[in-house]
């Protein structure tokens, strides 16, 4: 199949979605307009009289329904515009008593309260200095969840940068994503696979902050969820706008280096439908550094330099929800994203002998690439009357994702004789993703609920590379680096769970049954791979609740990693022609049993989390490297097994009303055994990661908040990674009743955060290391009619 082909499909969804939008904003009457009441009032604390910063708000109608919401300024103070006259009203925060207020006629359109007192809840006073400020981590019977909320070291951050702050979760500075120090993790968008969280579309770094509502980290997946991802799943839910009338934000941004853009999004709802879209364009730049040397007996390269990548991007997204009755929704979404790439490079060799130069050599590098990109969803959810659990949910999504690059690689000989040639290379890449799925659940009473559903995945994916070596005057094919590598990859799967979950117990058992179909092939040669198998995943969790502030849980869980397209394709990129990444096609799935406890304690101002865990891998994929000629060359094979036992504290403590500091600490211990070729592999080693984040609340509505990391040194199959660490910095402040914030982040302050590895074989060594450096972001959002401003927009959506 020839995935680029199918880059037009979403074209019909756009068009509908934005006809309809423009049909609903005409119909509505300006003179509605007219009929909007504001509701002002000043929310302060019954004692003292200070200011209630922050402090939720709810409007209602006299059926309860919620009609709009705000929050309070950092002075207690709050303005909200409605549709309709409403008759109730909600404050509150955590550590005060939640007041309900009858609101009175409006009066020429106005509603004033002037000041509403709210007495403190002395039993979760002690919380609010905690949970008022910063983002918060909630436990499930399967999974926890991270609300992203205020924190100020991910503004203007990238998703990737946003996962590095939540406990659990390391990515390093090539954007590899490791939960507790195994990667392997699936990555999910709104509880689905999607091309911007593949590892061909590379695109978790175009996430921005500022679209994320939370983020689920299970580390040990119910039934329920695919199989795939060994060390388990990590879902980012991504926000969606439910106040009613028209709500927007624009958002300007700017950074060193350069991080420029303009983000506009609107939305609009009513009981029956809400319709929304976003549009950013902007520019950014990744500029990088790296170091390696190649040393084998004698012989040895080294290789430095740096590189520069340019992306300017274009992004539209559109959808829209609609209530056909109180029990039937329809949703459906379209996004649609171009990047243009363009990249330089100077690479500088020196080949020595016996610690003598032979020869010196410059490699510059110039890249461009397009990359379309498009992702449609479409859902309807059929509701119960019986129990607001008892749902019917059928869901299509479709990802695509395309890049047509083109490369020149020209030398610059210092000293000695030229060991390459000018060089060329295209890249067509295509990735289409569909997948169809229902999920059914029926609660049978409070306590016992029974989820059943199935799946059908369809991923095709294509690369035909390409590369030409000059000679002469002409460009010739190199036909050993010239093929089209295709991967066919098809699930199928049904899963069932039952739950109970009483007012001191819980557990929950599943069990899920995946058929898989892989099929790849090198079409020039012919050289082609086939695997079936049928795999079956058990699941088993459980809760129990001491007392209202010590609980305990325990999980299990079976996992499958199944190699993707750069893992498989034998064919590499020729940036480097001394250190060459290549993927093999031989390679099989690794399966992983994940068993877990945790303790969770939460009392006053300090809340602990302390778990153990173990992990047991067979078919273990690991990196290998070989030295031929000084060209080094990695390559993934299925070696032996891997063991892992850890310890993880997650601790928040608020000593005051302005602090509050919490900590993430994990520490890992792992065995590896296996053989590769005629080498055996076979040892014992540990790794430690460690957060500390603390977070002040300054005069005159300034946040502060400062985040340092530390990352062990560990042993790897065949060398070394040295410890390193680094800390990020935010700022915040809000301006005009919040309907303006301004955000200043410097991500890695001291520019210290970098991956370094060393090799030391019977037969070679090998040294690498890179670095990206300081990131300063500058940005600030405002918005309009009943929205508010967000934390930070306006980049890549996807």
């Amino acid at each position: 199949m020839n995935t680029s082909q199918t880059a037009g499909t979403p074209v019909w969804l756009i068009l509908t979605v934005l006809t309809a939008y423009v049909l609903l904003a005409i119909s509505t009457p300006a003179s509605g307009q007219n009929k909007d009441i504001t509701v002002k009032g000043k929310v302060l604390e019954s004692t003292g009289k200070a200011p209630v910063e922050y402090a939720t708000l709810i409007l209602k109608d006299r059926d309860n329904t919620i009609i709009s919401g705000t929050s309070a300024t950092d002075t207690g103070e709050f303005e909200v515009t409605v549709p309709q006259a409403p008759f109730l009203i909600e404050i509150s925060f955590i550590g005060f008593v939640t007041r309900e207020i009858k609101l009175p006629e409006a009066v020429n359109g106005q509603i004033l309260l002037g000041e509403i007192l709210l007495e403190q809840n002395a039993q979760t006073l002690a919380e609010v200095n905690v949970r008022g400020q910063r983002s918060q981590t909630e436990f499930h019977l399967d999974k926890r969840v991270f609300n992203v909320g205020q924190d100020l070291s991910s503004t203007g951050a990238s998703a990737l940068e946003v996962l590095n702050n939540v406990p659990s979760v390391t990515v390093n500075i090539q954007g590899q994503i490791s939960l507790r120090g195994s990667q392997g993790v699936r990555i999910l968008i709104n509880g689905k696979p999607s091309v911007m969280a593949s590892e061909g579309g590379n695109a978790l770094g175009s996430i921005t902050a500022d679209m994320i509502d939370r983020i689920e980290v299970i580390t040990n997946p119910s039934a329920k969820y695919e199989a795939e991802g060994t060390s388990g799943i990590i879902n980012i839910v991504l926000k969606k706008e439910d106040k009613n009338g028209v709500n927007g934000s624009v958002t300007l941004n700017g950074g060193i280096p350069n991080n420029h853009s303009l983000g506009f999004s609107l939305n609009r709802r009513t009981p029956k439908l809400n319709l929304f879209s976003q549009i950013g364009v902007g520019y950014r730049t990744f500029p990088a550094g790296y170091r390696s040397v190649n040393t084998s007996g004698d012989s040895e390269v080294e290789s430095s330099g740096s590189s520069k990548m340019n992306e300017q991007f274009y992004n539209l997204v559109l959808g829209a929800d609609y209530n056909l009755n109180k029990l039937n929704l329809i949703s459906v979404s379209g996004l649609f994203g171009f990047e243009k790439e363009t990249q330089t490079s100077d690479n500088h060799f020196l080949l020595r002998n016996a610690g003598v130069t032979q020869s010196g050599w410059t490699r510059n590098e110039s890249t461009r690439a397009d990359n379309p990109k498009w992702q449609y969803d479409a859902q309807y959810q059929k509701s119960f009357e019986d129990d607001e659990k008892h749902k019917l949910l059928i869901s299509s999504t479709g990802n695509f994702f395309a890049k047509d690059q083109y490369s020149d690689f020209t030398h610059r000989l210092s000293q000695g004789v030229a060991s390459f040639t000018d060089q060329k290379s295209h890249t067509d890449y295509g990735e289409a993703e569909y997948i169809f799925k229902a999920d059914y659940t029926k609660p049978f009473s409070k306590e016992w609920t029974l989820e059943t559903g199935a799946q059908y995945q369809l991923n095709d994916l294509s690369s035909d590379f390409a590369v030409q070596n000059r000679q002469d005057d002409s460009w010739v094919t190199d036909t050993h680096l010239a093929n089209i590598f295709v991967m066919d990859l098809d699930v199928l799967a049904a899963y069932a769970t039952g739950a109970y979950e009483g007012k001191k117990a819980g557990i929950k058992l599943g069990l899920r049954a995946e058929n898989t179909f892989l099929d790849t092939r090198l079409e020039n040669t012919g050289e082609t791979s086939r695997q079936r198998y049928l795999n079956l995943f058990p699941s088993a969790h459980t809760s129990y609740k001491f007392t209202s502030k010590l609980s305990l849980q325990a999980g299990y869980s079976r996992r499958i990693y199944r190699p993707g397209l750069w893992e498989l394709n034998p064919f590499f990129s020729i940036q480097n022609n001394y250190n060459i990444e290549m993927g093999n096609p031989l390679l099989t799935p690794e399966y992983t049993d994940s068993y877990e406890i945790t303790g969770i304690y939460d009392f006053s101002a300090v809340s602990i989390n302390l778990g153990a865990y173990h992990r047991y891998t067979t078919d273990a994929i690991e990196d290998i490297s070989t030295v031929e000629n000084n060209i080094r060359t990695t390559l993934p094979a299925n070696i032996g097994t891997r063991k892992a036992n850890g310890l993880e504290l997650n601790a928040k403590y608020a000593p005051g009303n302005r602090l509050s500091l919490s900590t993430d600490l994990n520490y890992n211990y792992f065995t590896r055994n296996g053989a590769y070729e005629s080498t055996v592999y076979e040892f014992s080693a540990d790794q430690f990661t460690s957060r500390l984040t603390s977070k002040l609340k300054l005069p005159a509505g300034f946040d502060l908040e400062l985040t340092g990391n530390y990352r062990s040194g560990y042993r790897t199959i065949q060398g070394y990674v040295t410890q390193a660490a680094y800390m990020d910095l935010g700022a915040r402040n809000k301006l005009f009743k919040g309907r303006a914030i301004v955000n200043l982040s410097i991500r890695d302050v001291f520019a210290s955060r970098f991956f370094e590895t060393v090799m030391h074989q019977p037969d070679f060594e090998l040294y690498s290391r890179r670095r990206q450096g300081r990131f300063v972001t500058l940005g600030i959002s405002y918005g309009f009619g009943k929205g508010e401003a967000m934390q930070f927009s306006g980049q890549k959506i996807f």
